[in-house]
Formats: structure tokens, C-alpha cells, sequence
């Protein structure tokens, strides 16, 4: 899987290479409040990629080694952000959120996308 394609789906929401699929157990996030319950303060992290989601709208992090930055907000139960990776602008997309145990899943183009898998910690 070649790396630029993991971090756009990432915080993240980030677009992976993963195939997008329907997921057992995981329940949809679709309010803010929600959303930061099971974020605000934590590390989203999957092999590469550690990301924070702040409530002030901010989305800051590290990819495979390059600084990641963005913003986000929460638009008709989807999280919405812009995002870059180094120098290089990933745009903005909005992803669905869904959330099992202590994985948090961003799918890309308003869940009709991609998606990808991160631990909360």
C-alpha cells in the first residue's frame, strides 16, 4: 500500500487504500458533542500516522515522518476537513464516523469512500 494513500483518510480523516466495506459493531457518530466524547484528548494512531482532533477545530499530527495539519467541523453528521500532509494539500472531504470499542473508523466522501481504522488512545 503505498504511503501516500494512508494519510488523507487518516483524521483524519485521511483516504486509505482499504476497500470500502459495511462493518459489524461499529456504531455511527453522527453529532459533535458525540464525536468529541470519544476524541478530545486522545491519540488517533495507526501504524505511521499519530493524529489529535481538537475541539477548537484544529487537526494536528505526524504521517510517516512529515508534520500534519488541518481544520475540521462537523457538517449534516459529517466530519468535515481540511487537511495537509508536509507541504502537500490533501483538500477537504467529508467522511462518516462510526466507532467500535476503542477504534474509530473515517470513510471518506460522506461514507461512500474509502476508509480507515484508527486506535483511540
Amino acid at each position: 500500500m503505498p504511503r501516500n494513500h494512508i494519510l488523507p483518510s487518516a483524521a483524519a480523516a485521511l483516504a486509505l487504500c482499504l476497500a470500502a466495506t459495511a462493518a459489524q459493531g461499529f456504531e455511527r457518530i453522527d453529532g459533535k458533542d458525540e464525536f468529541m466524547r470519544v476524541v478530545d484528548g486522545k491519540d488517533l494512531r495507526i501504524t505511521g500516522i499519530r493524529v489529535n482532533v481538537t475541539r477548537n477545530g484544529e487537526i494536528t499530527g505526524r504521517a510517516f515522518g512529515m508534520g500534519v495539519k488541518g481544520e475540521w467541523n462537523w457538517q449534516d453528521g459529517f466530519f468535515c476537513r481540511t487537511l495537509f500532509w508536509g507541504k502537500r494539500d490533501l483538500g477537504q472531504n467529508c467522511q462518516k464516523v462510526s466507532v467500535q470499542g476503542n477504534t474509530i473508523r473515517f470513510q471518506s466522501d460522506r461514507g461512500a469512500g474509502e476508509y480507515a481504522d484508527l486506535s483511540i488512545r
